[in-house]
């Protein structure tokens, strides 16, 4: 506290090195969030290959579809990360400007990657928290309420396009599937007497519920 209760501001500098160290830190985040996507990957693939083996078209499918889900997931969480280091190089550059101008400037670049930033889920509550100190430090302009708003934004997976499914079922099956329908209208394969699979199948079925809720967890 100052004098009459009133806080001293950070120094410029310190504000940079504080903003950098919360940008890496949730840079991290993103790298394990990646890492434990994968992993779920890995289990539906394995789940995939079990019910291609019974005959379970149907259920390939919609695992194939949750397995495009969480890549184009990891897709976006890579460019958040590309975006981070943009944040992390113009912060340095605020530095060098600091030195000669003895001031923060504006920087648009910051402003671009920080609106994007902040529609990200996984982050979304430090870079909230990040932007306004830049704007209160003059390197942003003010964001508008909406750029605040979640990628909620409608983006809820579109219908999976048949070709990327067939594609994901041919190389995970070795091209037992062939090429599977959009919608299960062939006849499935024979199949055991129902009393001999009947365990089986509501075991499988319980496992697929479990892992999709699972990656929706991680991409929630």
């Amino acid at each position: 506290m100052g004098l009459f209760g009133r806080t001293h501001e950070k120094p410029p500098k310190d504000l940079i090195n504080e903003w950098s160290g919360k940008i890496r830190k949730e840079m991290r985040t993103i790298d394990r969030q990646i890492r434990d996507i994968r992993r779920e990957e890995e289990k539906v693939k394995r789940s995939i290959k079990d019910a291609a083996k019974k005959g379970q078209r149907d259920v390939c499918i919609i695992l194939a579809k949750e397995l495009i889900q969480s890549r184009r997931a990891i897709s976006k969480l890579y460019a958040s990360k590309a975006q981070m280091n943009s944040v992390l190089l113009s912060m340095k550059n605020q530095l060098s400007v600091l030195r000669v101008a003895g001031a923060l400037q504006k920087s648009t670049e910051v402003m671009k990657a920080m609106q994007s930033l902040v529609k990200i889920p996984e982050i979304q509550a430090t870079m909230r928290d990040l932007s306004k100190e830049m704007m209160k430090a003059g390197i942003i302009e003010e964001m508008l309420e909406d750029t605040f708003e979640s990628m909620e934004d409608g983006e809820d997976m579109e219908e999976a396009a048949e070709e990327e499914v067939d594609k994901i079922l041919f190389d995970i099956t070795a091209g037992a599937l062939g090429k599977a329908p959009s919608k299960v209208t062939d006849a499935l394969p024979e199949m055991e007497p129902a009393g001999a699979t009947a365990a089986s199948e509501d075991e499988s079925e319980e496992d697929i519920e479990e892992m999709q809720s699972r990656l929706a967890a991680l991409r929630s």
